[in-house]
């Protein structure tokens, strides 16, 4: 395996990790109101208003609480590899993409800032108004990120020079608009699969009944950018073959997360919809490859011409070797720390 190819592997990886980590901070973001109350809890363990808000809603929270800032190391370790590694792909891709970029980015701060600030609130329509932006923050990037990827699938209009500017037409497409809401009710569906594995039996059950039906929606949408591919208005794949096999575990994936969440098989439920986050960095990689990024006037731009200089890449891996292990042992070490269901092991934190 060459450098080149193995940085490029670790680009994807880094992507894929924080689709998965970041995939069900958005979606516990998107469903919070909706998935109700802590198990056998007062308004005494509130905030002790009498009005019962304070209790209730925190219960889907508190599952991502001791995860949801760290997930974000797995974007900032991709933006890093993106900078260091392809320069030329990330001076194209960020340009291109700033009004996306921009609206992922907003969608992080409202998010963050939103769910710590919520619980000073002093009452409960002050909470409610944080609880719109906490659904915004977590429905913003969502989209945005199928959006991208419905973009990168589909080819993007680049100009003689290289660079490339999407406008409304590109954005609005029905088979971006398509990946945008797949991507969306997909970490929804995630969401509610993480908060299955982390509560109690009530919340658990209730979270895998509104993630089946979320997968059937994602299911159902992407089945429409399917159709839109096969008709020549949806992606513009280079391997077929390869594209055609992922989109297949990609059905699998949802297939058997909505088998398992229907039965409250939590922990195979997770694993599967954490497969189907991670698979459509793959489909974009691989099935572009040796394209990092495809036009959709039919030229691309290589891997050879995205990637820096050997001499570069050989100082940066001396860092990879480092870096990289310290942010798997980071993830492995937090998990284990703050392993179970909420109000079990640890107190409320939101």
């Amino acid at each position: 395996m060459t450098l080149e190819t193995a940085w490029l592997a670790l680009l994807g990886l880094l992507l894929a990790g924080y689709f998965v980590l970041g995939g069900y901070d958005y979606g516990v973001q998107m469903l919070h109101p909706f998935l109700g109350g802590r198990d056998g809890e007062s308004d005494r363990e509130g905030d002790g208003d009498g009005d019962g808000d304070g209790a209730s809603r925190n219960a889907a929270l508190d599952a991502i609480a001791p995860f949801f800032l760290g997930n974000e190391v797995w974007l900032v370790a991709f933006a890093g590899v993106l900078f260091g590694a392809f320069p030329h792909l990330e001076g194209t891709l960020l340009s291109g993409l700033y009004p996306l970029i921009v609206a992922i980015l907003v969608g992080l701060v409202l998010g963050n800032a939103a769910i710590q600030l919520r619980r000073r609130a002093r009452s409960a329509r002050g909470r409610r108004r944080w609880d719109v932006l906490i659904v915004c923050g977590g429905a913003l990037p969502a989209v945005c990120w199928g959006l991208v990827v419905g973009l990168l699938l589909h080819g993007v209009p680049r100009r003689a020079d290289g660079s490339f500017h999407i406008g409304p037409g590109d954005v609005f497409s029905p088979f971006t608009l398509a990946c945008g809401v797949t991507t969306a009710l997909l970490f929804a569906a995630h969401g509610t699969a993480f908060v299955a594995l982390r509560s109690g039996p009530d919340l658990a059950f209730r979270s895998g009944n509104l993630g089946a039906l979320l997968l059937r929606g994602a299911a159902a949408v992407g089945a429409l950018a399917l159709l839109l591919t096969l008709f020549g208005a949806g992606a513009s794949m280079t391997n077929r073959g390869t594209s055609a096999v992922i989109a297949a575990l990609f059905a699998a994936a949802l297939a058997g997360a909505w088998w398992f969440m229907t039965r409250g098989h939590a922990v195979p439920a997770f694993a599967a919809t954490c497969c189907a986050t991670a698979l459509p960095v793959l489909l974009v990689g691989a099935g572009h490859y040796p394209y990092l990024l495809i036009s959709s006037a039919g030229t691309g731009l290589t891997v050879d011409h995205a990637v820096t200089d050997g001499a570069t890449l050989q100082i940066l891996s001396a860092f990879g070797v480092l870096v990289v292990p310290v942010v798997l042992a980071y993830q492995s070490w937090s998990w284990w720390a703050f392993r179970g269901r909420t109000g079990q092991r640890h107190p409320s934190y939101f």
